[in-house]
């Protein structure tokens, strides 16, 4: 199976069902963006401090990585950046193209894989916003060596990512009021299940996820040369059992140091 080729579909069928990160920006929150009032999220509710950007963006050149469905891009090219958002999923990357066209930005829009960014040369970037996604790909460190490669020295990744705690519960009985620890971390969607439930769960079309470990998380982002300069912690909003007892994102901010 071809896991980037399954997440595309998967994600466009999501677009198709307007889920909630499949959601465009609209212009209101654009025309505040050009007034210098904006504020991008790269995990579910809590912004991303505005100290982690510069204290404008014109002239700074973003790429937007595995950051589809015309949020992150918009505001960041309403703000003055030069944005470059790429995605593996078309629907995705219309959303952004859709807001880019109707608000007259400009946006570059990108089909790709998260773990491979040769359709960028080596330090093209200052910053790269990196919203919750690498949970849809089965090896994270070479998402963060690419990103590494195309950030220039002292430019910046902002990541979000999932706690792997969250991947311990049985998701069904947390549903009806219990956190029954049922998983182990590392480990994707499909190890849970026989063969029978694979073969179903490929056919219904939803997306194949990865616990990956925090060690990967975050010691994968020190191994590629970055540097850890910000932290800090998100939830559901309270939509979530386990939120009354632990947040289940993370979002980093990572300095890319010269070798």
């Amino acid at each position: 199976m071809n896991l980037s080729e399954h997440n595309r579909k998967a994600w466009n069928k999501k677009v198709e069902a307007e889920s909630r990160y499949t959601k465009a920006v609209d212009s209101e929150i654009i025309e505040q963006s050009r007034l210098g009032n904006w504020e991008i999220c790269v995990t579910t509710e809590k912004p991303v401090p505005r100290q982690w950007f510069p204290e404008s963006l014109e002239g700074n050149k973003v790429l937007c990585l595995a950051s589809g469905g015309g949020q992150q891009g918009p505001i960041l090219a309403a703000a003055g950046a030069d944005v470059t958002v790429l995605d593996i999923s078309d629907k995705q990357l219309e959303q952004d193209k859709l807001v880019a066209e109707s608000e007259g930005l400009k946006i570059k829009a990108v089909q790709g894989d998260m773990s491979d960014l040769s359709a960028f040369m080596d330090q093209t970037f200052d910053i790269i916003v990196h919203p919750v996604s690498n949970l849809f790909v089965d090896d994270i460190r070479p998402v963060w060596k690419e990103a590494y490669r195309v950030l220039r020295d002292g430019g910046s990744l902002i990541s979000g990512f999932t706690n792997p705690l969250l991947w311990l519960f049985d998701e069904l009985k947390e549903e009806q009021g219990v956190l029954d620890v049922k998983h182990a971390v590392p480990s994707s969607t499909l190890d849970h299940l026989d063969p029978e439930e694979v073969k179903a769960y490929v056919e219904s079309g939803d997306t194949i996820e990865y616990a990956h470990s925090l060690e990967d998380q975050i010691q994968g982002q020190i191994d590629s040369g970055f540097v850890i300069a910000g932290f800090y912690e998100d939830d559901f909003g309270g939509e979530r059992l386990i939120d009354q007892y632990i947040r289940t994102f993370i979002a980093t901010r990572a300095i890319r140091i010269g070798r």
